[in-house]
């Protein structure tokens, strides 16, 4: 060990004490310093370093550099061994217990320097995820609100996309542990003019946290959509109360913005006609929260400017689409053989549908309301165009029967007036409807 030792000379208070004379000295490291401190963070994701780090009060001296040092690689390499540290459970609760270090922590998420940002984001999601200590962070982040300004900093003006994915997992994990943190920031984004009468206070109110959500999720898609997965699902917690829900759709502009992004995801992106089926479990939980968002804005605004008739059958096309791929997933293979145990198939079913019944369930409620919405107009171009073919039909009629029955039978009056001859095809496949209608 004996680059640490060498760290811990490097590190110590003497070394890291600040004037007017080695300020500027301060803010880098040469090459062979670097070098010797970048091997112990590389050998502190080993439990038995980390454990040897913990025995010489590694946490404390770093807590002094952080408190102390202006040189941001330095900064970045306390908190990113740190990090590591906390990967290992024993370490983890005992670096949660130290309430000083907590607050130094905490005041890293004010930081300039992206790299600090991230190892302290890394950092802050390896603690979130212990279950023996996730609620003394949240109560720590719930006591400092500034953190709340800082992460909406971040979201809404990083083109890190390595930082911005990190955050937004530190937000989700942040919103899934606690849903009155989640209301708290939702609230602290309503801001009301000074000159702005109290009479008309309670007109849309402007959310910050939705728009810094959205523009990360921007920054993010412009480099990999595939990274899109955990924004879609912040988005989704945040339709999961009244609150969040108002926040997406109560601004004209933002609730605009977010259907533009995600219509266009789930339409042109995901899970398109020339890619496998298979494509799906990649797919399933990013789709899952973005038709479950762009189910809760058609909902809430069924008569906006922006959910027009040309917007209906492309998701339409896209839902059967995806619907149309789950039921290819779902096939059991001919050649599959009868060797697995009861359990692993229980397991397998666990693991392999759990996500793809709920993605179901998403895409025939959306489908559902969209149904409903449907004129005689809607439904002619639709068929002239192909996204209402017997087909297509067929398959989202597979899906909505027998729990939206009176649905597809209002739907099949409607497609008796504007093409008989397919309503007539589609009755004598799904019999039950002919007796209703």
């Amino acid at each position: 060990m004996f680059s640490f030792f060498v760290f811990l000379k490097i590190v110590s208070p003497e070394n890291t004490k600040s004037s007017s004379d080695d300020e500027e000295q301060q803010m880098e490291l040469d090459e062979e310093m670097e070098n010797e401190i970048c091997r112990v963070w590389d050998m502190s994701m080993d439990e038995d370093v980390a454990l040897f780090l913990q025995e010489f009060n590694a946490p404390d001296i770093f807590m002094g550099v952080l408190a102390k040092s202006k040189c941001p690689r330095l900064r970045e390499i306390c908190v990113g061994i740190l990090g590591n540290m906390a990967c290992f459970q024993e370490i983890c609760v005992s670096i949660s217990s130290d309430k000083n270090l907590g607050q130094v922590l905490l005041h890293c998420l004010y930081d300039s320097d992206p790299p600090t940002l991230l190892e302290t984001s890394r950092l802050l999601l390896t603690c979130l995820s212990q279950a023996e200590v996730a609620s003394v962070w949240v109560e720590r982040i719930r006591e400092h609100p500034a953190i709340y300004d800082s992460i909406c900093f971040i979201m809404s003006s990083s083109t890190n996309v390595d930082l911005l994915v990190k955050v937004g997992e530190v937000v989700d994990k942040l919103f899934d542990l606690d849903e009155k943190l989640m209301l708290e920031w939702v609230r602290n984004g309503a801001t009301q003019p000074l000159d702005q009468p109290q009479e008309e206070s309670e007109e849309q109110p402007v959310f910050r946290l939705v728009p810094c959500i959205l523009e990360a999720a921007k920054q993010v898609r412009s480099e990999n959509p595939e990274w899109l997965d955990v924004y879609m699902h912040i988005l989704q917690l945040l339709t999961t109360v009244d609150d969040g829900i108002q926040a997406i759709v109560h601004c004209p502009d933002t609730r605009k913005d977010i259907w533009n992004l995600l219509f266009d995801l789930v339409c042109h992106e995901f899970c398109q006609s020339d890619d496998p089926p298979i494509i799906l479990q990649e797919q399933k939980t990013v789709l899952a929260s973005a038709f479950s968002v762009l189910s809760a804005i058609y909902a809430s605004q069924t008569e906006q400017e922006y959910l027009k008739i040309e917007k209906d059958l492309p998701l339409i096309d896209s839902l059967i689409r995806v619907l149309q791929n789950m039921e290819q997933c779902q096939k059991k293979p001919e050649n599959s053989t009868e060797s697995n145990t009861e359990e692993t198939k229980k397991t397998d079913l666990t693991q392999d549908d759990f996500h793809l019944k709920i993605l179901k369930d998403i895409l025939c409620e959306f489908l559902s309301n969209i149904f409903q919405a449907l004129t005689k107009e809607t439904v002619a171009q639709g068929v002239k165009e192909g996204q209402l073919s017997k087909q297509k039909c067929s398959s989202a009629f597979q899906n909505l029967l027998p729990f939206y029955s009176p649905v597809v039978e209002d739907f099949i009056k409607i497609l008796h007036e504007v093409d008989k001859a397919l309503a007539d095809d589609l009755e004598k496949s799904f019999p039950s409807l002919k007796v209703q209608t």
